[in-house]
């Protein structure tokens, strides 16, 4: 059936299909054996990924001191948020209990006018971190990770800096969805890959610079759909000392060429043939980045999973619809954010964590099950607003919660911006849904102001070197100014290392900046239905229509370039 998007700026009409209706049926809980619907969706599918990203501050990070210990401390939390704020090893500490912040349901209220309070009084601790974590303080939403700084949604890394989605890295810089990699800077939706930069699409690459859609290469540049490729320059083949002029000739240790073939390649690039969809070894997929799964519709970044629908960044997942931004070995999960590792038939929730089971409108809650608008519970069981019940008298007051909730135009919808710890600009929504501040106080969401650096630091600036050969020790001592937007930043040992060792020229902006660049990058994760450029089959694909590449289904693709 179609429906309308309710959000008034958008109304777009979307479908809500017999599949969706019956997952819906599937993951709607049962208390005291009754079961309670889940109704069908009142936003589109857009829509509701945005009012989810809104829930995950994963790149923005503040000083600010413990409440408990008053150790200076790092967290995604700036210090004008309402609720205390705790050092992790004291909140996972028996020294308080998040149940001692519980309160009785107030049937005058909302739901989520309960919720909030609760929120404004449980504390947090200061970023999303796993163990085990080595001189990797500021990192975010990571795991596993030793000498890594300013990474975010990373796990399993190495002498790692400035990336988001790392997985299993090392020395990798400037990276972005990226896995298994090696030496990389500048590099976008890569896996397996060893030395190679400014590259995109790319598996299995070594000793390679300015590389598309590449497959087993090593010793190319400047070229697109290669495979099982050496000596290739400009998808030309040549002889090794031909190659190596060519190469050479580049002179990519110098800022002002390395500039120039940015700025040169993606319009190379767009001559050349696109498969409509980066993925491989799956069965009934739509979408963009899924790679051996089956049954995934109009979802992104997705590995190993079955049965998918409208979600992204997922792996080993089962029987999933509308999650966000990771999720791991979780299987019948509905609207969730930061679906976290193991768990299972939970809805509506933000981080669920680890091997939690049945949570409904939780927040950050780890290993615990059957609780209903709770935030913070660690090892927990049937509490609602964080408050202990019995198992009898839990299943018994959440129904006549839920029917409140049904009467308030609340259940069945995930927990609105207003509800958010965050401001939009503070979250990952800003990756995938920009809008300006004056659009964001329009609907009504918070707008978050950064302290104007640029008026706080009034000394000259530093003339950055051309040539990393020529850059002093000195230049981690110096303020630099983003060529973009003025913005200070530094850099920091460790990454002139790296440069030095690459023969890679200093970046003239700031961190922020050259994400939002690489993002940029990056295929919007929506779908637009074309047809293939050769045989007319119709696709359904991230390239839009008024696009200027040339996009191939998959069989025409695969015929053409390999």
């Amino acid at each position: 059936m179609q429906a309308i998007c309710q959000n008034h700026w958008c109304k777009q009409s979307f479908e809500i299909t017999s599949e969706d209706l019956m997952f819906y049926e599937k993951v709607s809980p049962v208390f005291a054996g009754k079961k309670e619907p889940i109704p069908p969706p009142t936003l589109c599918p857009d829509c509701r990924q945005q009012r989810r990203l809104c829930w995950r501050n994963e790149r923005h990070l503040y000083h600010r001191t413990c409440d408990a210990t008053g150790k200076m401390i790092i967290s995604n939390y700036s210090a004008d948020k309402p609720f205390p704020m705790y050092d992790k090893a004291y909140w996972f500490s028996d020294k308080w209990d998040t149940r001692d912040y519980s309160r009785d349901y107030d049937f005058s209220k909302t739901f989520f006018a309960n919720f909030q309070e609760l929120q404004r009084a449980v504390p947090r601790f200061l970023v999303q971190q796993q163990e085990t974590m080595e001189n990797s303080d500021y990192c975010n939403f990571a795991s596993n990770c030793k000498d890594c700084y300013l990474i975010f949604d990373s796990d399993y890394c190495r002498d790692s800096l400035y990336g988001n989605v790392l997985k299993h890295c090392e020395n990798c810089v400037d990276c972005s969805f990226v896995s298994k990699c090696q030496l990389c800077y500048e590099c976008i939706d890569c896996k397996r890959c060893y030395n190679l930069e400014y590259s995109r699409n790319c598996d299995n690459c070594s000793d390679s610079v300015f590389l598309e859609n590449c497959i087993g290469c090593r010793n190319c540049a400047f070229s697109i759909n290669l495979s099982n490729a050496e000596y290739v320059f400009a998808n030309k083949q040549m002889a090794k000392a031909e190659y190596e002029q060519s190469l050479s000739d580049m002179a990519l240790n110098s800022y002002q060429h390395v500039s120039k073939y940015h700025a040169e390649f993606p319009a190379y690039c767009s001559k050349h043939i696109h498969k409509y969809l980066q993925g491989n070894n799956n069965e009934h997929v739509s979408g963009d980045h899924i790679y051996h799964s089956k049954n995934v519709h109009h979802s992104f970044n997705i590995e190993e999973s079955w049965d998918i629908r409208y979600s992204e960044i997922l792996i080993y997942a089962r029987d999933c619809m509308d999650v966000s931004s990771f999720g791991e070995k979780i299987e019948h999960m509905y609207e969730c954010a930061t679906a976290g590792l193991g768990s299972q038939s939970c809805s509506f929730c933000f981080t669920p964590v680890v091997n939690s089971v049945q949570l409904l409108y939780c927040d950050v809650c780890y290993t615990s099950k059957n609780c209903f608008g709770c935030i913070g519970l660690n090892r927990n069981e049937n509490c609602i607003l964080n408050k202990q019940y019995t198992k009898e008298e839990y299943e018994a007051l959440v129904p006549k919660i839920i029917e409140k909730m049904r009467t308030d135009g609340e259940w069945g919808e995930f927990f609105p911006h207003s509800v958010s710890p965050f401001a939009y600009n503070e979250t990952v929504a800003m990756d995938f849904f920009p809008l300006t501040k004056n659009e964001v106080l329009a609907r009504g969401w918070q707008w978050h102001e950064d302290v104007d650096l640029q008026e706080q630091y009034l000394g000259p600036d530093y003339v950055v070197p051309e040539k990393i050969a020529d850059v002093p020790d000195d230049i981690t001592k110096q303020i630099l100014r983003c060529s973009v937007t003025s913005r200070p930043y530094k850099i920091i040992p460790q990454e002139l290392k790296f440069y030095r060792d690459m023969g890679i020229p200093v970046p003239r902006k700031y961190p922020d900046q050259r994400h939002k660049e690489r993002m940029a990058l990056r295929n919007p994760r929506k779908l637009w239905n074309r047809k293939c450029a050769k045989c007319q089959m119709p696709i359904a694909t991230s390239y839009s229509p008024d696009r200027p590449e040339i996009v191939y289904c998959e069989e025409c693709y695969l015929a053409t370039v390999y």
